[in-house]
């Protein structure tokens, strides 16, 4: 079925806690799953907690990657969206997935906005949506 995009959550479990507590790495690597991916990189947003772990956002064009590490545990969430067919959300995911050192990884795709559901909303908004295109608002 064609969707609008595709979302992957990612669980990576046994991961080097070195590279999951740095702030620096993990804004690196994030960038560089993106750029693999075919993604064009808007802006990013890091943070790095106390006493450790690291939250962060790549904002893609096509929508975003997000990471939250526990490096105590050796797990990181990440969570991968994309829109469209030119970005592959699954390079990123393969790429993250060993710079990371996973020892084990689990995953699940969604597909976000599924047409057949996306155009029975557009029919059933259809004067509303006429409305707001005619207004230049969408």
């Amino acid at each position: 079925m064609k969707s609008l995009g595709h979302h992957i959550l990612v669980e990576l479990y046994g991961c080097d806690p070195h590279i999951l507590n740095s702030i620096e790495a993990i804004e690196s690597e994030m960038k560089n799953a993106a750029i693999k991916s075919g993604a064009t990189i808007v802006d990013t947003s890091f943070h790095m907690f106390s006493p450790y772990g690291v939250s962060g956002v790549v904002v893609i064009a096509e929508s975003h990657l997000a990471v939250h590490t526990w490096p105590e545990y050796g797990y990181a969430a990440v969570d991968l969206f994309t829109c469209g067919d030119d970005v592959n959300p699954w390079t990123a995911y393969r790429y993250l997935e060993k710079i990371f050192k996973a020892q084990y990884a689990s995953t699940v795709e969604i597909k976000r906005g599924q047409m057949d559901s996306v155009l029975k909303g557009k029919k059933m908004r259809k004067n509303e949506i006429n409305t707001l295109l005619g207004e230049g608002i969408i």
